[in-house]
């Protein structure tokens, strides 16, 4: 079924660093913290958090906090005696009785009647007069939890204890299973697991090691999770309920699967029949096709009812129960086995490249494809916790932002085109998944914080390049003077970020700024989230401009040759250059080993992360061997680097990034390797449909292109109302 609060009592592993990984859904780890602000928040609304544990203390202990509304009982009752039976029937007759009652009973039983079949039947015969008052307690929304009993380390028992063995545990728990399983109470057996995987730390063989019981009093996962906004905690709860929008847009979504089936339909029914229309070839005098008007909105409507069917797997996956969750777990196995793995593949499929310029394409797309690759295993086996790891991670991000400012520049210098239908198309491309996604799975823009950001800094770049004067190869090649307008454009660019970053009172004015607050903002209508991934890479797009330009002019005045397949340098410039760019690689890894934190680290990753990536390109293209060879699956990769990681928020990953995708159970290598494949062919699929529907959203004329952004934003005009935009 899909009751995650079953998962969580019936079944898990251990995996990671002995973390306990409940069966199917993601476990919060709760903190005092983080349960005391779980029951203020139910107490603020009325509730009594009245919880019973009938347990094997030796006496009752009662505790109380009047500001939370707790009441917390522990009741001796080792024995399914008419004690417990009694305590049962007066909860039963109250109007309120206790939030959760957690019992279980077996190992005093073995104990006293020196494991005796009577006190078995005695005790099955005691159970079936709890389930009349069971039922009744459940039927008043409380829950009632009967743990099953936990096996002993027969090795450690006292021998007053020797009659007390796992054998006779197990006829008690199956007892107990058969009996209490067409009742209300639910039957908690993943505590029996956690205990067993735990046996070597209990003192005395028979009570539970700090291990297990830490892992068992994360039960709260059942009281609170519906509650509280742990985004790692999807154990009992419920699913994120949809909104209007939503519903709209996957209506028009729907419209158009149905549009699809119809027309794919009448074409077949037109093949069939003899009668679809037929246009000849001058050359062939044969072949059939469709009208130009009809094959138009043949491929629209096909291409939007594919999009929707992939952003139903998406709303299935991660705003549903319907898949299983579970939490992430480093270990360094986990993240180093994989990443050797994928760049054994990648150094395999090696071949010659066409191009032999620096940087040219088929090298930046292997470099994005490694890159990405190495941001999902980041991400998949949460090794965020791992300070140089992360650090190295953040210089991936920033090469992306570098790649992305180098690409524009020479673009615009070598074409000049600084016009309206070129600036929307880079838009859509960047855009066009994550705004669909934004509509789909009612998330706001900057949760994708990494499109918000590229497409900024994509903005920053059009208007330095766009506003007059504008520098281009041939502007400046007929005029010197257009470097010095091109010098004082940087200098403008670096200054206006630099005074963005001084202030954070003045960047929280300009970006909270109506209408556009809602591009910037989190749920929560936080900017901080913002602010920082603004101010980790605010100078890395920079960076990859002044490096074009220095490449580019030392192109032109024959510093360089890459036109061949020769190496750039003489050999005692290259030998140098190599050696300063292994110390500079590896300055930075020793850098990110010897910061103390993550605050510490990111302070200075802006200042000196041109280093290590322009260290990487100078290695990467010295050589003309090596300039002129490539990753062919790196490269595939990188051409829908973008794709993957938007997709990877909700069919690779789970609960936004903060679990992983189960699709089956219990085989986690199967299960990478099937969710992986879905999500790879789910990508290149979005990533060719952007394409496809790139010329209807911004057509080759301008008139066009500004009519299509008018009708958007009159479509974001009334979503801007209803969130309060204006």
């Amino acid at each position: 079924g899909i009751d995650s609060c079953k998962w969580l009592l019936s079944d898990g592993r251990y995996k990671g660093d002995q973390e306990w990984q409940p069966y199917g859904c993601m476990m919060h780890h709760y903190s005092q913290t983080d349960t005391r602000r779980c029951l203020r928040y139910l107490a603020f609304w009325g509730k009594h958090n009245h919880f019973v544990f009938i347990d094997q203390h030796h006496s009752d202990l009662s505790f109380g906090d009047s500001k939370l509304r707790l009441h917390v009982e522990f009741i001796w009752s080792p024995y399914v005696s008419k004690h417990m039976i009694d305590d049962f029937q007066n909860w039963k007759d109250k109007n309120e009785p206790p939030s959760m009652i957690v019992a279980g009973s077996a190992t005093w039983s073995i104990k006293d009647s020196n494991a005796s079949v009577l006190a078995l039947q005695e005790y099955s015969l005691n159970l079936t007069h709890l389930i009349q008052a069971i039922d009744t307690i459940s039927a008043k929304r409380s829950r009632v939890l009967w743990t099953l009993q936990e096996p002993v380390n027969t090795e450690k028992l006292h021998p007053a204890r020797a009659m007390i063995t796992n054998e006779q545990i197990d006829m008690y728990n199956k007892a107990a299973m058969e009996i209490l399983q067409h009742s209300a109470a639910q039957l908690w057996s993943s505590s029996r697991l956690v205990a067993q995987g735990n046996l070597e730390e209990s003192e005395d063989g028979i009570h539970l090691g700090p291990l297990a019981l830490k892992h068992d009093t994360q039960v709260s996962n059942m009281y609170c999770n519906d509650h509280m906004n742990f985004n790692d905690g999807t154990c009992c709860s419920s699913a994120e309920p949809y909104t209007m929008l939503q519903v709209v847009t996957f209506a028009i979504l729907g419209v158009s699967s149905v549009l699809s089936f119809v027309l794919v339909l009448r074409g077949w029914m037109k093949n069939w029949t003899g009668t679809a229309p037929v246009s000849y070839s001058p050359l062939t005098e044969a072949g059939k096709q469709q009208s130009p008007h009809e094959s138009d909105m043949y491929t629209l409507v096909t291409s939007l009812a594919r999009m929707g069917i992939i952003m139903a797997y998406f709303f299935l996956c991660d705003r549903t129960n319907f898949f299983m969750k579970e939490n992430k777990y480093f270990s360094q196995v986990s993240f180093w086995l994989p990443f050797g793995y994928v760049f054994a593949l990648g150094l395999f499929f090696t071949e010659d490249s066409r191009f032999t310029k620096v940087l040219h394409r088929d090298q930046t797309d292997e470099w994005k494809g490694w890159m990405q690759l190495v941001i999902l295993i980041y991400h998949m086996t949460g090794a965020s916790g791992i300070l140089p790891i992360y650090m190295h991670i953040r210089v991936l991000v920033s090469a992306y932002l570098f790649l992305s400012g180098y690409g524009h520049f020479c673009y615009f210098w070598q074409r000049g085109d600084a016009g309206l239908v070129r600036f929307f198309q880079v838009l859509f491309r960047l855009n066009f998944m994550t705004v669909t996604l934004c509509l789909c799975m009612n998330r706001p823009y900057q949760f994708y914080y990494f499109v918000p950001l590229i497409s900024f800094w994509f903005l920053m770049v059009y208007l330095v390049l766009a506003l007059p004067p504008q520098v281009t190869a041939a502007s400046s090649e007929s005029n010197p003077l257009q470097y010095l307008y091109l010098v004082l454009k940087f200098v403008g660019l670096f200054s206006v970020i630099t005074i963005l970053y001084m202030s954070e009172v003045f960047f929280e004015k300009v970006f909270v700024t109506r209408p556009w607050k809602a591009l910037f903002v989190t749920t929560d209508d936080d900017i901080h989230e913002w602010w920082f991934r603004w101010k980790l890479d605010r100078y890395s797009i920079s960076y990859g401009m002044v490096f074009a330009v220095a490449y580019l002019l030392a192109q032109r005045y024959n510093f360089l040759d890459d036109n061949n397949h020769s190496n750039l340098f003489s050999p005692g410039i290259a030998l140098s250059a190599t050696l300063a760019s292994i110390i500079g690689m590896g300055s930075y890894t020793t850098f990110s080993f010897l910061c103390r934190n993550k605050l510490e680290c990111n302070e200075i990753h802006s200042y000196t992360v041109f280093v290590p990536i322009v260290s990487y390109i100078v290695l990467r293209n010295i050589s003309g061997v090596l300039r002129t060879r490539y990753s062919s699956f790196f490269a595939w990769f990188g051409r829908i680097s973008l794709e993957l990681f938007i997709s990877q928020y909700h069919i690779w990953l789970a609960a936004d990034t903060h679990g992983v995708l189960v699709l089956v159970p219990g085989y986690p290598v199967l299960n990478v390797i099937i969710t992986s494949f879905i999500f790879v062919c789910a990508a290149h699929e979005v990533h060719r449909l952007t394409y496809v529907l790139m010329p209807y959203a911004v057509p080759s004329d301008w008139k066009l292109v500004l009519r299509n952004a008018l009708l958007f934003l009159g479509v974001l005009v009334p979503i801007g109302i209803h969130d309060g935009m204006f």
